[in-house]
């Protein structure tokens, strides 16, 4: 795979030499008989350090598309759920915890093995988000038994927990493995391929475009930094037949035929681009004194809302780092926070709960639930001889929301909800 460097940059990139314009964006006739499309990310007018739009060419314009109809395909509307939550059951004030989610029983792609966990929000007011689980063992193909996926409702955020993933998009292919996540822009065409059994979650994000945080005092360096997350180099791909594609819609699921592979293009540019980040290169930033600092301190990324400091979506990493702060209770300490809080588990322990929390599965704690370590860890934690200790072997990763996260009625019924989950409490 070759990869471009840097966050929010103006890459360019071609596939076949001489294939993108130098000078201007439209010319009247385009190289090598390519056609110029733009893909705009926010609107034209949006402030220059927000502005998101990439210019593509291509062998064939994406216009050139038969009719969208319905999609029926296998749970299509059971499972991945429009962004209303008047279709999730009432919801208790409770802590919520699932054990793995299954990995496909039967043969599924990607699209098909998506099953929403949480929502909240509107796509149409983009605004909000939705969390999903995916498990699928086959991919998705190419050519006439080729499918893609275009999601006009949010960026997607994908974290692989079990299996390699080869994400082929519009401007090139990247290969993500758990502990790296990557990002695929509002309205782009990709499609997902695995090897063998591959397992994950989702963030669906409605609102503004994830962004790296401010850092504040922390100064100019810290945390994810631009050089580590990387943009694929365009791939051309010169197949030709129809390619089904399923498109996500005003939280609606749609598929038509297009005439040729939607990844046919030659040569791009913007600033509108999926990315990948391997979470090995965060700058882990820690108390080196006393006290246990605000998780805020573990943001990759961003999605701000229209309240300063106030975000849509944060998207937090718990990774290997050491631990040292004297006189401490060094495990996250029990809180009810105004942010709703979901949580997966990539691989490892979480040290706040060692024992029932496993990756592959999650734990929901809503606006102002309380919740905290468990007996055990609280326990371990207040006897333990503080010295400096390196807690390894671990990624955990949190998705924080201003908005109250609505259980779907998959979550609900589901086997792996964890109806036990309050015992784990018992005896404090």
């Amino acid at each position: 795979m070759n990869y471009q460097s840097g966050f929010g940059n103006e890459f360019a990139s071609e596939a076949i030499a001489g294939a993108l314009p130098v000078g201007c964006n439209s010319p009247q006739r385009v190289a090598h008989g390519l056609y110029a499309e733009l893909i705009s990310g926010t609107a034209f007018t949006a402030p220059r350090h927000v502005n998101r739009r990439t210019w593509v060419y291509r062998r064939q314009p994406s216009a050139v598309m038969g009719e969208y109809t319905a999609y029926t395909g296998h749970n299509a509307h059971k499972f991945w759920l429009t962004p209303d939550t008047s279709s999730c059951p009432a919801q208790a004030p409770n802590p919520l915890r699932w054990q793995p989610f299954e990995l496909a029983s039967a043969s599924t792609d990607f699209v098909d093995g998506i099953r929403t966990v949480a929502m909240n929000g509107s796509a149409a007011m983009q605004a909000g988000m939705a969390i999903h689980v995916y498990a699928f063992n086959k991919n998705m193909g190419h050519g006439k038994k080729g499918r893609a996926l275009v999601n006009s409702d949010g960026e997607m955020l994908i974290v692989p927990q079990i299996g390699e993933l080869r994400i082929t998009t519009e401007l090139g292919v990247m290969d993500v493995r758990p502990c790296e996540i990557a990002v695929i822009p509002r309205g782009m065409a990709f499609k997902v391929d695995g090897k063998n059994e591959c397992r994950g979650y989702i963030c669906e994000n409605y609102g503004a475009h994830f962004r790296l945080p401010e850092l504040g005092p922390i100064g100019s360096n810290g945390l994810a930094n631009a050089r580590d997350f990387l943009t694929p180099s365009a791939a051309l791909d010169e197949s030709d037949g129809e390619f089904e594609i399923i498109k996500k819609f005003a939280g609606h699921v749609w598929h038509g035929t297009a005439v040729r592979s939607p990844f046919n293009v030659a040569a791009w540019h913007g600033n509108l681009v999926p990315y990948k980040y391997d979470t090995a290169h965060f700058m882990t930033i820690g108390s080196i004194s006393f006290d246990h600092p605000d998780p805020s301190i573990f943001t990759v990324l961003t999605s701000p809302s229209d309240t300063a400091g106030v975000a849509n979506c944060d998207f937090v990493i718990f990774p290997p780092r050491w631990m040292v702060a004297e006189d401490t209770f060094r495990p996250p300490w029990y809180h009810r926070n105004v942010m709703s809080e979901f949580m997966g588990l990539v691989h490892g322990q979480y040290d706040a709960k060692p024992d029932g929390f496993k990756p592959g599965g999650a734990s929901l704690h809503n606006s102002f639930v309380p919740h905290g370590p468990d007996i055990e860890a609280f326990t371990k934690a207040s006897n333990a001889t503080l010295s400096p200790h390196k807690l390894d072997n671990t990624l955990a990763f949190m998705l924080e929301s201003r908005y109250v996260l609505q259980p779907t009625e998959y979550a609900m019924t589901s086997d792996k909800l964890d109806k036990n989950y309050f015992n784990c409490w018992k005896g404090l």
